[in-house]
Order: structure tokens, then C-alpha cells, then sequence
């Protein structure tokens, strides 16, 4: 690593651990507060980077004003300056230490369930406080070694009701109303999560507004096909609450992310009830047969 970068702006780089659009992500020590942080910088090297600084500046806003466990918090945002002009920003945030779900095992349909149930309480938790995310996927979600999650980067996030100025979101998961630029409402997070469960289940992407390409760079317009349609092992109630957030029309999608959680809370205990209760039944026949 570049020895001009080991010590900027009162943080003492260790490593990096993550790149973002136009931003790097380091594990640094915050020479003040002696403590771990993960470092978001951010250079100003061309005029469409105001927008990279636009969303740094308000994923601090936003993150300062959610307190919750599977949210990544953020400490404090220092802004450089040259001739009066910012040319650099560092946003000290918490330090997580996990990988996102695209880089993950894979995992077992119980542990998804319950990952996603981890990932609607902390949306529930945002959408309680008047804000939403806007930009939920794979690489948005951080899972530890332990399980536990964290969502992060809420650069995108806005507060209820807002009409955004551009389509912002991700191709693959982007909700309609976002490609349509109306305004954004807890659904859009539902249908984000919904696709994101989607290609969590599947391994693929649900068809959004934003069609995929060939080689050619012709958009392809895909029929959207139910998760267990794709695995037949995937349970049709699993594969239908997918299906349900993920309709275009955000009126028909579930009313809020606590009907969500509800949804999965059963799903949850209908596994690993059976599970338990096989459990119960191998111990009961080894008793018997000594």
C-alpha cells in the first residue's frame, strides 16, 4: 500500500477491505478515539463525483438517525479541503466483520429464512423512523462468521414520500416505482428484499424493469418465473412470498415488512419444528432399540 495513504486526515489505515462506486473501504484506527473503523474514502477526481459526495454525505445523515443492531452506524464524516473546494471525504463507520452474501456459502433454506428475517426487522426498524433504504441486495448485506448480519450503505436512502431527481438502485433489483421515479415508499424496500430473496433462493435475478442484455446489447425481456418453478425443492408458501414482493404494482405487494416477518416467523418454526421434533423421534427409537 502506497505509503502516502497509511495516515490521512487523523486515521491510521490498515488495510483495505471493500470497494464501493468511486470509494475505497479500509480497516483503519481512529487515532483519536483509539478504536477500529471502517473508512470510506472518497477522492473528488472528476465532476460527476459531486454525486459520489452527495451520497456519502447522506448516508451519514441517514445512518445518524437509525439505531439499530443489523444497520451500520456512522461515526463521524470529515470533509478535506483545497482552495475552499472539498476534494475528499472520509466517513469513519463501524466496523463489521463479515462478508457479503454474494461472496457467503451457500446457504440452507432455514439459515435464509432467518437471514432475511434479520434483514426486515432492521428495514421495519428504518421505515419506524421515517426512512427507507432504496438499495437492498447482495452486496448490501454483510453476514459473520457467527451469522449475524448488517446492512450497509444507505446512499441512497431518502425519507418516505421522496421523488428522486434520477433513477437510483440496481439494475437487478430495482423496484418499478424507482425506474418510474415516483415516489419512494416502504414497498420499494419490500420489492428490493423480495429480489434479493429471489436470487438468494434461485441463484438468479427476478426480470426487472431495467432488462438484462445479450451479447449483443439487445435488451432480453424474460418471463418471470416463480422461485420453486426454478428448484423444485424451494416450498411453494417460501416461493410465494417472494412472488408477492416482488409484484410491480406496489399496492399488491405485503402491506408492510412486519407482514413480512409474520410470514417468516412460520415458515421458521415449520422447519426447524420438523427438524426438532425428527430430532426427538431418532432419540425416542435409540431408546427403544437399547
Amino acid at each position: 500500500m502506497a505509503k502516502d495513504i497509511l495516515h490521512v486526515g487523523g486515521f491510521t489505515i490498515l488495510k483495505r477491505i471493500g470497494m464501493g462506486a468511486r470509494s475505497t473501504i479500509y480497516l483503519a484506527t481512529d487515532e483519536e478515539e483509539k478504536a477500529e473503523v471502517a473508512l470510506k474514502r472518497v477522492i473528488f477526481q472528476r465532476p460527476e463525483d459531486a454525486r459520489i459526495f452527495e451520497q456519502v454525505e447522506n448516508e451519514f445523515k441517514a445512518a445518524r438517525r437509525i439505531d439499530h443492531p443489523y444497520i451500520r452506524k456512522c461515526h463521524r464524516l470529515k470533509k478535506v479541503r483545497s482552495m475552499l473546494k472539498v476534494k475528499e471525504m472520509l466517513l469513519s463507520m463501524e466496523y463489521f466483520d463479515g462478508k457479503n452474501l454474494e461472496d457467503c456459502p451457500t446457504l440452507s433454506l432455514g439459515d435464509v429464512l432467518l437471514v432475511f428475517r434479520m434483514i426486515a426487522t432492521a428495514l421495519n426498524a428504518m421505515h419506524q423512523q421515517g426512512y427507507i433504504h432504496c438499495d437492498i441486495k447482495p452486496n448490501n448485506i454483510l453476514m459473520s462468521k457467527t451469522g449475524s448480519i448488517q446492512i450497509i450503505d444507505l446512499g441512497q436512502s431518502c425519507k418516505i414520500g421522496t421523488v428522486k431527481r434520477r433513477i437510483q438502485g440496481t439494475p437487478d433489483y430495482i423496484a418499478p416505482e424507482q425506474v418510474k421515479r415516483k415516489p419512494m415508499t416502504p414497498k420499494t424496500d419490500i420489492f428490493n428484499l423480495g429480489a434479493t430473496m429471489y436470487w438468494a433462493l434461485t441463484g438468479k435475478h427476478a426480470p426487472t424493469l431495467i432488462p438484462r442484455k445479450n451479447k449483443f446489447g439487445i435488451p432480453v425481456v424474460e418471463p418471470r418465473r416463480a422461485p420453486d418453478e426454478i428448484k423444485k425443492k424451494i416450498p411453494v408458501h417460501v416461493s410465494k412470498l417472494v412472488m408477492d414482493c416482488i409484484e410491480d404494482d406496489p399496492a399488491k405487494r405485503p402491506l408492510n415488512m412486519m407482514a413480512i416477518i409474520s410470514r417468516l416467523d412460520l415458515m421458521v418454526h415449520n422447519i426447524f419444528g420438523e427438524k426438532i421434533q425428527a430430532g426427538k423421534n431418532a432419540t425416542n427409537n435409540n431408546r427403544t432399540a437399547q
